[in-house]
């Protein structure tokens, strides 16, 4: 059983969040359903969504995630030992910040859920057009009612971030506690201002896009076609240095005889400051290495030889 780590009173995670985007888009509800099952019978206890997943796929509107989720909940009985996490602001029918959207959003997710409380409420994204303390107050006070436990930010800059806390610190409303930006072996940005921001005050890190869309599975080599829904978006990375990483990544991975998601996802876990990498899977074997992520500890020449290939390099051109 994976080891949690707790980073509010009450709040433990597991080294490996869910990401539930694909959830009623790429994977139906019976299979939702199954990959769930999987997750937390492995140990896994953080189920990530998004009042706004997935509205992106024919036929949907969005909540369609939360619903399954829900759905899947009903009868449990280990609801007190999940941490369920959700975010505002991106929906099409409730979009930014105002302190009404969140208000009559919140209600819809908890409707959708089917849980009395959300565990981690998330700021999808900034809302330049609203106030930020009218944000942080309405957000403040769902804690203050009992219907979210505990706030975090996703997509926020460094400047935005701390112009948060000082509200908070300010005007005394709850201050968030978890950070979910993107962050991978080919995706380092937050290492020069996020992340050190975070760890100054003790925010937990729960990044998204851990495998950079697929890129970091090894599927993707430019050799031939790979056909999901993101080989578009993982594409992009197949440059000098994503060719490196994914060599890296190989060699690590047959040390220890896993895939390599697995050791791109451990990668990331050994980060200072990262509690939970997140990544979603739209089947059961797609799920299998990003268990084994959890169990596979990785040593420090390990360590030293991702990060040589993945140190950020000022030019890196795309291989043809």
């Amino acid at each position: 059983m994976a080891a949690t780590q707790t980073i509010a009173p009450g709040l433990d995670v597991s080294p490996l969040a869910l990401g539930t985007n694909v959830f009623g888009w790429t994977a139906d509800a019976a299979t939702s359903h199954r990959i769930l099952d999987r997750y937390v019978e492995s140990g896994g206890n953080v189920l990530d969504t998004a009042d706004s997943y997935s509205f992106w796929a024919d036929g949907n509107s969005g909540g369609e995630s939360e619903t399954i989720i829900g759905q899947w909940l009903t009868g449990r009985s280990d609801r007190d030992e999940l941490v369920i996490a959700t975010k505002v602001s991106h929906h099409p029918q409730l979009a930014g910040l105002a302190p009404e959207t969140i208000r009559t959003a919140v209600d819809g997710s908890l409707s959708r859920l089917g849980v009395e409380a959300i565990d981690i409420y998330y700021a999808h994204y900034d809302d330049p057009d609203t106030p930020l303390v009218e944000s942080i107050e309405a957000i403040s006070q769902l804690v203050d009612q009992g219907k979210v436990r505990s706030i975090g930010l996703s997509n926020f800059t460094a400047e935005r971030i701390a112009e948060w806390l000082r509200i908070t610190d300010r005007e005394g409303f709850h201050t968030p506690i978890v950070l979910q930006p993107q962050y991978s072996l080919v995706e380092r940005g937050i290492e020069t201002d996020v992340l050190p921001l975070a760890r100054t005050h003790g925010l937990a890190v729960m990044p998204y896009y851990s495998l950079a869309h697929g890129f970091l599975t090894g599927k993707y080599t430019g050799e031939g076609p790979v056909d999901t829904p993101r080989a578009s978006e993982a594409s992009q990375y197949l440059t000098t240095q994503g060719r490196a990483v994914l060599h890296a990544l190989k060699q690590v991975a047959a040390e220890h005889d896993v895939e390599p998601a697995a050791i791109a996802l451990a990668w990331l876990a050994a980060q200072d400051g990262v509690v939970a990498p997140i990544a979603s899977a739209r089947n059961t074997e797609q799920l299998k290495p990003l268990l084994q992520s959890m169990e596979t500890p990785l040593s420090r020449p390990e360590l030293d030889l991702l990060e040589e290939a993945s140190r950020p390099s000022p030019v890196s051109t795309p291989v043809r």
